[in-house]
């Protein structure tokens, strides 16, 4: 059976879902081995020609099941099976047919691509020696067979599609969660570094008029530096989430470094409990940009069951839409809410709404 190591120190896991129960799979099968038994019972033969027919049979049946086991590789498993098969031909003749369905559901099951397809196509044409009709054999015996292959090969076929179709969906969660840490990364570093660089130009203005403020604002440069750093860690390690009472106390302390003024409009009880975290995100951003780009006098921030506005009354909307809305729009698209960026007329507006 075919495996694929997880990692240079991880456990060995199977490409198929036959490795664990392949075994009961097959022994459910084995009683289709009555017609060979029965064959060899009614045979003319001699009891120790039967006694090692049976004999044969019997192998033939734990070397099937142990094929789909790790006791015992699949190719080994058939070889073992296709020489006590032919064994039995001399008591029961061209009956040996009937075990050919054994052998195309292991191969099919069990082989490695491509091979499987050229062993289960050998074993589909075997079956065709039925309408020779020798010794009284039935003719068209093949197609009682065939259906039985087909469903072997229909299971590789399926199993190929669903291993296929698990790897696209663990590819796609890889790049997911890459989006999702440089959006994270994006957004803190965003914030962090406009209030660091707010805080630095407000220190060095008041560096010779104000001492005292300067060195307050200086400590509260390494204290936002460090809260930085720790964001970055927890979002890196997918563990931060965001806070809308941190990010509404937060907000108009990095406004008023910038010298804009702030009114709160509506409580974070007002918001609806499932989309808080979302809504910080977006408070975090807006308020980032306003600092950044808006050169506005005032800020409003409206908060109500419905989703967040924050309006500034700045030079409003100019150049092409940044990282970060897109990646506001992405986060509140994927939650069922909708991002709009509005002219406020002085201003711009944004406003998240969700159903």
């Amino acid at each position: 059976m075919n495996r694929t190591p997880s990692g240079p120190d991880g456990p060995t896991l199977p490409d198929n879902p036959w490795e664990k129960w392949g075994w009961a799979f097959a022994a459910i099968w084995l009683v289709f081995l009555a017609f060979p038994v029965i064959a060899v019972a009614e045979s003319d033969v001699g009891l120790p020609a039967q006694v090692g027919a049976m004999l044969c049979i019997a192998g033939f049946a734990v070397a099937n099941v142990l094929g789909y086991s790790t006791r015992l590789g699949p190719w080994w498993a058939l070889g073992l099976m296709l020489a006590l098969a032919l064994a039995t031909a001399p008591v029961i003749g061209i009956g040996v047919i009937s075990f050919t369905p054994y052998l195309a559901i292991l191969s099919a099951l069990e082989l490695p691509h491509p091979w499987w397809k050229w062993a289960v196509g050998f074993w589909a044409v075997v079956p065709l020696l039925s309408l020779l009709d020798i010794d009284g054999f039935p003719t068209f015996f093949f197609l009682m067979l065939w259906p039985i292959m087909i469903g072997g090969a229909m299971l590789r076929i399926f199993g190929e599609r669903e291993h296929l179709a698990y790897q696209a969906r663990g590819e796609h969660a890889i790049v997911a969660e890459r989006e999702r840490v440089a959006r994270d990364v994006h957004d803190v570093l965003g914030h962090s570094l406009t209030a660091l660089s707010v805080k630095a130009e407000l220190a060095a203005r008041l560096i010779d008029i104000d001492p005292a403020r300067a060195k307050e604002e200086l400590e509260s440069i390494q204290t936002t530096a460090r809260q930085a750093l720790a964001e970055v860690r927890a979002t890196v390690g997918g563990l931060r989430a965001g806070n809308l009472d941190a990010e509404l106390a937060a907000a108009p302390r990095v406004l008023a470094d910038a010298g804009i003024s702030t009114r709160v409009v509506g409580e974070v009880a007002d918001t609806d409990p499932r989309h808080r975290a979302l809504l910080a995100w977006v408070l975090r951003e807006s308020v980032t940009n306003v600092v950044r780009h808006a050169r506005a006098q005032s800020v409003v921030i409206e908060l109500g069951p419905h989703g967040i506005a924050v309006t500034d009354d700045g030079c409003g909307r100019t150049g092409p839409e940044g990282n970060g809305l897109r990646g506001l729009r992405e986060r509140v698209g994927g939650a069922g809410g909708t991002l709009d960026v509005l002219d406020a007329a002085p201003g711009t507006r944004v406003e998240v709404g969700f159903p």
